[in-house]
């Protein structure tokens, strides 16, 4: 059984390290949760090793600032690990073999600034590219939008990486966007070759692990029961299922914990160790 907390603070001591999602746990994607930003802060004064792990497109230092300017202070945080920057170290290291990339992105140029330093081209057209990367989608997309897309890379037989493996995120106001998941899984369905960059596949935790030093009891705070939860269940970590995140409106307000475990049956996934409403 899910056990309900009211805090972090209540089971913080029995890890060496707090790993934290970052979309439907510190923020909505425009401002932090409530009680977020003193919660961690607290746990940065008493010592305890933070840190976030999530499925974004973007760099590490990218994804820290975003986290800073939304109010989180700096230092708080001994690593901040993206799959955005899991997938520009493999292709910097010679990794992956592709050097031409048709790029999927939610802003025009996002994927050109997250390229810095790495010795490719990104090409418009399809055509001419190795590879797609499949990196962000504009708010208001709709997988019909994308149709034609996914259409003409299987035509080419081009692979697709994947930088964020999410189907969907909370924005401000509990608005629900369409994530790169989304395209990269019905690619997938459709026959076409993906390599998934982030939660819950697990060389992103394992990396994470490593960053941080190798400890031996860490705590993965998420609210998405496929990737969080199930990706920790990989890693050998604990975890605390937040569930005012992605899941909010399946679960309701009603027999909380008892939902959580329907949910994670419904997702092939163990339950959490614990469960909260919110970061507190």
């Amino acid at each position: 059984m899910v056990q309900r907390i009211g805090s972090l603070a209540e089971i913080a001591p029995a890890y060496d390290a707090i790993v934290l999602d970052q979309w439907g746990v510190l923020h909505d994607g425009t401002h932090p949760y409530p009680h977020a930003i003193a919660a961690l802060k607290d746990l940065h004064k008493a010592g305890h090793p933070l840190a976030v792990l999530s499925n974004s497109g973007k760099r590490s230092d990218h994804n820290q600032k975003r986290i800073e300017n939304r109010g989180f202070p700096p230092g708080l945080f001994r690593q901040i690990m993206s799959s955005g920057e899991a997938l520009w170290r493999d292709i910097a290291s010679g990794k992956l073999p592709e050097r031409v990339y048709f790029a999927v992105e939610r802003r025009p140029r996002e994927a050109q600034q997250w390229a810095e330093g790495l010795d490719i081209e990104l090409t418009p057209d399809m055509g001419r590219a190795e590879a797609v990367l499949l990196m962000g989608l504009p708010d208001g997309s709709s997988l019909d939008d994308w149709r034609p897309m996914l259409d003409e890379a299987l035509a080419h037989r081009l692979p697709v990486y994947c930088s964020n493996p999410d189907r969907a995120s909370v924005r401000s106001g509990g608005v629900y966007a369409m994530q790169p998941g989304a395209l990269a899984y019905a690619y997938a369905e459709m026959g076409g070759q993906v390599s998934f960059y982030g939660k819950p596949y697990l060389p992103i935790f394992t990396a994470l692990q490593s960053a941080l030093g190798q400890p031996d009891h860490v705590l993965m705070v998420g609210d998405s029961m496929e990737h969080d939860i199930g990706g920790a269940n990989g890693a050998g970590w604990d975890s605390l299922f937040v569930c005012g995140g992605i899941h909010k409106l399946e679960l309701g307000s009603d027999e909380v914990c008892a939902r959580i475990d329907e949910l994670a049956a419904s997702k092939g996934v163990t339950p959490p160790a614990f469960a909260i409403e919110e970061l507190k």
